[in-house]
């Protein structure tokens, strides 16, 4: 018989476990069924969920870089364009925080009745959404926040799940539904601080991204006062100051940085330093002591804390500096910001492009020319920045090019007219400057050779001993005499020796052999004989290499000028600094230039004298130029100005430019037929090579790819170092071999169809008639995006084209329902006449095929 104290704990074990399993059981509602789980929800599933959602967050903050060049966004998380498939994530913690929550759905869930029991599933649905939205699926993580929305209207979470249903609206540019809503829940609803913080924020953002600015300062300050986190205040207080700065207000955006510089510690270091930055860039120096603020930038610069952001706080102090008027201590400070951390590309980019304005500036074109290409260098290429630099660097090749030769040419020519034994001290000059210089590096090279060569004797010498480290020799080896058993002595006599001798090939007569190995060299002596021998060293050596004959002389005198005459067309046309281009062409007159130079030189002069307001200048020489050239066309310019208008009008460039207009109506025909007019006409001249390219174009749209081939392979070999003959050969072995594709494309693949009317050439008044009535049925249509246009096809044949249909389907069911003869636009019938002819559909990317190889019959054929 079982005993008493054996049946009670049996019992109690049992009961328990009944209770347990009871307890698992999601069909019941009971008390019991109810709290386990939304314990273990809460305290198993979903804490571990949270925890992995902010390992995530962290991943995305340590991720991201703020980019104080431009407005802050409101939340720090970068958006990027990456496609996904539906279930793929791009950050790990973010699918475990996702499984968690579907695990405590799927495990934990309770629906009963349609009803769910477990309190901590609304919780869990909050954690799925957020998520998805982390992990930058805006859809799915909008799916999970309805849901909550939908199920439990009675949730504690329903005003947060509002709030992020709103932030996943603004994420997929449903910025006016956002800001509605989130209007709607902040009047209606009690939101506790943090919730009213980030609804603040985020209406904020929908109004900044809707470009509605001034509306988001509001939010953005109800935001910075009730969030709880100083990091977001910080952030929504800098986003603040940016836009006041925008808004030109810069005591306020100074009182919002103001407010930044005095939280200090309790926010991250990159706000608070650019903080006092943008207040660098605020100083008023009419209003505020510069001599105070100086000192503050050097206790800025000097700060310990700060020496993260030196790159860019030497580049604010250069700034500073650059608009006090003090350009060396800005061109200074710009090289100081470049020598910190070069890791903001952006920041670089701006103090090389700065540098090199002001370099060329004060007209040091060369220097500027490699600042502008060390800004390019960091630069993102094909964007704007980075043409707008190109540009500008482009057109300093011509100024660099032409100012060189008028320095050194300048230089030549005013040493040639100096006597003899001035000649002969200048290069005597320059011969003892290049030979000290020539000593000074080779002393650097001989203490070079002897750092080197006891390096390598101090390497020898720490190798491992022969006689420790191997038992190859024998005792009496060991304790020979012998030179080569010794190691010691061995490696000093290889020190010695390098130290005489330097690292010498092994080869004969290797004692009297000038060769050395490496950076090693014998005799110093020898190196200075080396020198005092050498012609380079001989003032005899520079005075051979003047030119010696009058020919010579004058051949430098002329290109001489004509750089000079370059250099100030340049300045005038194309940087607009007539001041200098008013000293070149100055100078070229007084250097007696040749005829063909000085009548253009003084007109450029006279129209330069207009520009600088210098009247009587510009008098005198117009009176000059009608005096001395009365029948030139620049005489005829001066004195009738109306008739040089009417004249331009015939100018080759007005011709091309007409012409051009003619090419973009459509008018191919007449295009071709007056390109080979003024071809003829202009023969020679530099707008040939243009013409010839927009005839090969015309020729192309008008007969196909074949006839716009041959008319670029003719301009590549006729014009080859004009700019138009580089582009057709690049056009040639480039775009020709896609260009020459005709296979026509599955319509699965296309995402864009169009309607096709054909007409004949001799049917235009029918053409137009039949457009004006399309255009005017299609303006009524309000749920496609439909536009019209007639396209040449041959010289026979014209399209009328309707584009914007989505699908072949779709075309062709418009098409017939502009047949019957009533067409419904929403509740509204209306009446018009009705559209019967024959058409066909095609897709965009195999209109344009057809029109490329003139192939509409194939096309047909293969439908």
């Amino acid at each position: 018989m079982v005993s008493n104290s054996y049946i009670k704990p049996i019992f109690f074990v049992v009961t328990c476990v009944m209770l347990v399993l009871q307890g698992c059981s999601r069909k019941k509602d009971t008390f019991i069924n109810r709290n386990f789980h939304a314990l273990g929800t809460k305290y198993n599933v979903l804490y571990n969920g949270n925890l992995a959602l902010e390992r995530g967050k962290e991943t995305i903050n340590d991720a991201f870089t703020e980019n104080f060049w431009e407005l802050l966004p409101v939340e720090r998380m970068a958006v990027n364009n990456d496609v996904f498939l539906p279930e793929q994530s791009k950050n790990q913690d973010f699918q475990r925080a996702e499984e968690k929550a579907i695990k405590a759905v799927q495990v934990h869930g309770m629906n009963i009745n349609g009803k769910e029991k477990n309190p901590q599933i609304d919780e869990a649905y909050l954690l799925l959404g957020k998520a998805r939205y982390y992990d930058q699926r805006f859809v799915p993580a909008l799916a999970a926040f309805n849901y909550i929305l939908n199920k439990y209207p009675t949730s504690d979470k329903i005003n947060q799940a509002k709030i992020w249903r709103e932030k996943v609206d603004m994420r997929i540019d449903n910025n006016v539904i956002a800001i509605k809503n989130l209007k709607k829940l902040m009047a209606e609803a009690e939101l506790n601080d943090q919730d009213f913080a980030d609804a603040s924020a985020t209406i904020a953002q929908a109004y900044i991204n809707t470009n509605a600015k001034d509306s988001a300062m509001v939010h953005l300050q109800r935001a910075a006062n009730f969030t709880k986190h100083h990091h977001e205040k910080a952030r929504y207080l800098y986003i603040r100051g940016q836009l006041f700065n925008q808004f030109q207000q810069k005591d306020s955006a100074n009182a919002m940085f103001d407010e930044i510089i005095n939280m200090h510690r309790k926010i991250p270091r990159a706000f608070y330093v650019n903080a006092k930055l943008e207040k660098v860039k605020n100083f008023d120096f009419k209003e505020q002591d510069s001599i105070a603020f100086k000192e503050e930038l050097k206790d800025i610069a000097e700060n310990r804390e700060n020496r993260p952001y030196l790159d860019k706080i030497y580049h604010e102090i250069a700034e500073f500096y650059k608009r006090a008027g003090n350009m060396t201590s800005a061109e200074i400070f710009y090289n100081k910001s470049l020598r910190e951390n070069q890791a903001d590309k952006l920041l670089t980019s701006k103090n090389y492009e700065t540098l090199g304005n002001m370099f060329f500036d004060r007209n040091i074109y060369k220097t500027a020319g490699f600042y502008y290409d060390s800004t390019m260098a960091v630069m993102q290429p094909r964007t704007k920045p980075y043409r707008l630099v190109k540009r500008k660097r482009e057109n300093l090749e011509d100024v660099i090019y032409y100012e060189g030769i008028a320095v050194t040419n300048d230089s030549i020519l005013k040493i040639v007219r100096l006597p003899k034994e001035e000649q002969l001290a200048i290069f005597q000059e320059l011969a003892d400057l290049r030979k000290q210089q020539a000593k000074e590096a080779q002393d650097a090279r001989e203490k070079a050779a002897r750092i080197a060569a006891n390096n390598k004797a101090t390497q020898i010498a720490n190798t491992t001993s022969f006689n420790r480290q191997t038992n190859r020799r024998t005792k009496n080896e060991e304790n020979s005499s012998f030179y080569f058993y010794n190691p010691t002595t061995v490696a000093y006599g290889k020190n010695e020796f390098l130290k005489l001798w330097g690292d010498r090939k092994l080869q004969d007569n290797w004692r009297l052999s000038k060769d050395k190995a490496g950076l090693k060299i014998a005799s110093t002596d020898i190196a200075v004989a080396d020198l005092e021998d050498s012609e380079q060293f001989k003032a005899e050596f520079y005075l051979k290499q003047l030119p010696q004959t009058q020919q010579e002389i004058d051949s430098i005198h002329k290109e001489r000028n004509f750089a000079y005459y370059q250099l100030g067309i340049l300045y005038k046309e194309k940087f607009k600094e007539f001041n200098l281009a008013k000293t070149k062409l100055e100078r070229l007159l007084k250097n007696n230039p040749e005829d063909r130079l000085i009548l253009p030189s003084k007109y450029n002069l006279y129209r330069i004298y207009e520009q600088l307001e210098l009247n009587q200048k510009a008098a005198i020489t117009k009176a000059d130029i009608i005096k001395n050239y009365p029948e030139s066309r620049y005489a005829e310019i001066l004195l009738n100005p109306n008739e040089l208008l009417e004249k331009s009008k015939n100018s080759p460039a007005a011709i091309y430019e007409t012409l051009y207009e003619k090419f973009n109506n459509q008018n191919y025909e007449e295009v071709i037929a007056e390109t080979e007019t003024f071809i003829k006409k202009f023969e020679g001249e530099p707008i040939v090579p243009k013409l010839e390219m927009l005839k090969a174009s015309a020729k192309g749209r008008l007969h196909g790819l074949e006839a716009y081939k041959e008319g670029v392979n003719y301009v590549a070999l006729t014009y080859p170092n004009s700019e138009e003959g580089k582009q057709a050969q690049l056009i040639l072995q480039q775009a020709m071999p896609v260009l020459e594709k005709k296979t026509f494309l599955q319509d699965k693949e296309a995402q864009h169809f169009n309607i096709i009317y054909k007409f004949e050439n001799s049917n235009q008044n029918n053409l137009t008639a039949f457009a004006e009535r399309l255009n005017k049925l299609i303006a009524q249509v309000e749920y496609f995006d439909l536009s019209t246009s007639i396209d040449v096809y041959d010289p026979n044949n014209q399209f009328v084209v309707i584009h914007g249909l989505k699908s072949r389907d779709g075309a062709t069911g418009f098409a017939e329902t502009l047949k019957s003869d009533k067409k419904t636009n929403g509740k509204r019938k209306i009446k018009e006449e009705i559209i019967k002819k024959p058409y066909f559909t095609i897709s965009s990317e195999n209109y344009k095929i057809v029109q490329r190889h003139k192939n509409l019959s194939n096309y047909l054929e293969s439908q």
